[in-house]
């Protein structure tokens, strides 16, 4: 499935913005513009300030916290991130060095880090944590290093790197002649998935594992073959790394297919340990190196499956589920200190915490609340260290012990200077009955100073996926709409994450469909509250969010006004030009055997019903949603003279917000769309097409 990407944080000056629009027959919201944020209120500005705090990690001994600290470069237009170190009660916080994805070494003396080296890109480094901090770049390499980790005895580090593979072409070509300017020659693609959004073209080659001396040294590669092998984990006697990938002929063919092996890391050995069909994945091994937990699931075609939480000696035998009832997907495992047990993260209605299962599973939920917690490390005496985000209160770095999980500990507060001072947006929870009896959630978000008996624009944000989950979390984005008085809706309509897998499931073959009653539902029970003026009703969305909001203005003239961004709306020519095949498998029949399905469930083919102002907004070099997709609806609309702008985001992948400025780009394009419209076409507050 495509995942949306939702708005980042930035920082920078104050932003203004232009948007030259075709006039239409339908009002200008002239005296209807929302309000504008009073000096107590967060604005757009204060978004090129913004920090995020990330990965924090204990040391060894537990006496100390590093963690990487992210902030915004206004001037370059993009984000930079840093290593800090704080003592685990929060005092003496302080910057480290520059880098990323850092590693205590198992005796706490060395960190290694990522950060940009000789000749380029991203390269190893150690740095010992004494008063000196000699600093080493211990690899020099060509490709990109990821996901390292320490050897038990400190001695080495394993890392994952792309190896190259080039075909040979036997092409009788002449040589050039002396100054010739030939053109490039051509790019020859063989495999089945050969690009990806966010990084263009696929080079030719696979991911294997490697490791090299902590004191440096030249890398050794320790897995080999046409196969990718990702996530590679030491074993406790330092003598083999676990890891995951698919090491079938037909891996290429294959869909969610995963199994865990075991490499040997002086042989080079490579062993197979699970052998369902199904993806099995994230294996860790526990303390004593007696057992493996890992998860997984049953191969099914169900468009969304939970994953299981499962456990087997480490020779691979005697596997077992340990969360058959959880129902959720599990991340984040931690092995209990004793080897009896297992701690991990799970997702479910809007919030994260962590739970613990018994090695005889016995299942207890450890944390509970309506916030967005992460267990990022955990100490031999049960001390978690993780960050905890909530609607009023940014993503900042806690501690807490598994023997009194209500008590927090907030160690850092680095938004704080910003939001002195600042009346923020409040958030209330809603639940509410859809179409065939289904209960969603959703979330009201509500301007500062907020009079409910004052009528205020309503916007419907969608989430993408469509597999995803809203939470409560901090968002920005919403704190800024909220700001300038817009009441927001989001919600996790059926297909969303967190609910369990029929849930998610709900949507196979039917998407978009019943998941749009979803959210006209939720629009319904906000306007019975009665503070929602019904002639200034907007929606936008990215992605999933975007498909279903091209679906939306094609089904229903309610909405004065939509923002379809990066949307799909011609599943026919979709499947085939995105970034991977899977999407076929998201329709019973292939579109040659049968498109009447694609078709069918395509936006454009509703595109003739549309009379609301609808937007687009997408990355031009998007591979995710490509470009097309959104040309094809804009020309429609175009054609059938709805108003409409298409806005070509410069140094975009798939969504519109990741470089800094794109963020404030996209919440002001937003805006001044929806500012210019009121009373939709037609009937105020009309419903939906009756044709359809």
């Amino acid at each position: 499935m495509f995942a949306s990407f939702p708005s980042r944080r930035s920082r920078n000056a104050t932003f203004a913005v232009t948007l030259a629009l075709l006039s239409a027959p339908t009002l200008l919201a002239q005296t209807t513009r929302a309000d504008s944020p009073g000096p107590n209120r967060l604005t757009i500005a204060d978004y090129m300030n913004w920090q995020d705090v990330n990965n924090p990690l204990l040391s060894p001994d537990g006496r100390q916290i590093l963690y990487t600290r992210s902030w915004i470069d206004a001037v370059n237009d993009k984000r930079e991130s840093a290593l800090w170190l704080m003592n685990v009660d929060g005092s003496r916080n302080r910057f480290l060095s520059k880098g990323s994805n850092p590693r205590w070494s198992p005796d706490g003396t060395r960190i290694a880090y990522l950060a940009p080296g000789e000749p380029g890109g991203s390269q190893i480094f150690v740095r010992w944590m004494d008063a000196e901090g000699a600093t080493s770049q211990i690899t020099r390499l060509v490709e990109s290093p990821s996901d390292i980790n320490w050897s038990p005895d400190g001695g080495h580090l394993s890392f994952q790197m792309q190896v190259p593979k080039r075909e040979n072409w036997n092409l009788a070509m002449p040589p050039a002649p002396k100054g010739a300017k030939w053109t490039e020659p051509p790019r020859v693609v063989t495999s089945v998935r050969y690009r990806a959004d966010r990084q263009g073209f696929l080079p030719d080659g696979f991911t294997h594992q490697f490791i090299v001396s902590a004191d440096g040294g030249t890398p050794r590669q320790i897995t080999s073959g046409d196969w990718n092998h990702t996530g590679g984990t030491w074993t406790p006697d330092g003598l083999a790394l676990l890891f995951a990938g698919n090491r079938d002929p037909a891996w290429e063919y294959a869909w969610r297919e995963s199994d865990i092996y075991r490499v040997d890391v002086a042989s080079g050995a490579v062993r197979q340990l699970t052998t369902r069909r199904g993806p099995d994945s994230n294996p860790v091994p526990s303390p004593d190196g007696r057992y493996i937990a890992y998860t997984g699931y049953d191969s099914t075609d169900a468009t969304w499956k939970d994953a299981a939480l499962y456990v087997m000696n480490a020779d691979g035998t005697s596997s077992r589920v340990l969360t058959a009832d959880l129902d959720r997907s599990p991340s984040g495992i931690t092995w209990a200190a004793d080897n009896r047990g297992v701690y991990f993260s799970v997702q479910s209605e809007g919030a994260s915490n962590v739970h613990y299962v018994s090695l005889t599973g016995q299942h207890r939920v450890v944390t509970k609340g309506a916030h967005m917690l992460s267990a990022n490390d955990m100490s031999k005496t049960g001390l978690v260290v993780g960050t905890r985000s909530t609607p009023m209160h940014p993503a900042d770095i806690v501690t807490f012990d598994v023997r009194t999980p209500d008590k927090f500990n907030t160690l850092t507060n680095i938004n704080a200077d910003l939001l002195a001072g600042k009346d923020l947006a409040t958030t209330e929870e809603i639940w509410y009955t859809s179409v065939d009896g289904f209960r969603i959630q959703g979330w009201i978000v509500k301007p500062p100073d907020f009079d409910p008996a004052k009528k205020y624009p309503l916007m419907l944000e969608i989430h993408g996926g469509p597999h995803s989950m809203y939470n409560v979390g901090f968002s920005f984005a919403r704190q800024d709409h909220a700001a300038h008085g817009f009441v927001l809706l989001y919600t996790n309509p059926r297909g969303s994450t967190g609910y369990g897998s029929a849930f998610g499931n709900a949507i196979k073959n039917a998407y978009p469909g019943k998941d749009y009653d979803d959210l006209m539902a939720g629009v319904d029970s906000v306007i019975g509250r009665g503070y929602i003026d019904t002639n200034r009703l907007y929606v936008f969305g990215c992605s999933g969010g975007g498909v279903l909001t091209s679906w939306i203005v094609g089904h229903t003239n309610r909405f004065a006004a939509a923002s379809a961004n990066c949307p799909v709306t011609n599943w026919f020519s979709f499947v085939g030009t995105t970034d991977g095949p899977s999407w076929y498998r998201n329709f019973e029949k292939f579109p040659w055997d049968d498109p009447s399905e694609h078709l069918r469930r395509s936006p454009l083919m509703y595109v003739g019903n549309v009379r609301t102002p609808t937007m687009l907004m997408t990355g031009v070099n998007d591979l995710r949603t490509p470009m097309a997709q959104t040309e094809e609806y804009y020309e429609a609309l175009k054609v059938l003279k709805v108003p409409t702008a298409m806005v070509r985001f410069n140094n975009e992948w798939h969504g519109t917000s990741s470089t800094p400025s794109n963020f404030l780009r996209t919440q002001a394009f937003l805006r001044s769309w929806f500012d210019r419209w009121t009373a939709p076409p037609g009937k105020p507050g009309g419903g939906p097409i009756s044709q359809e």
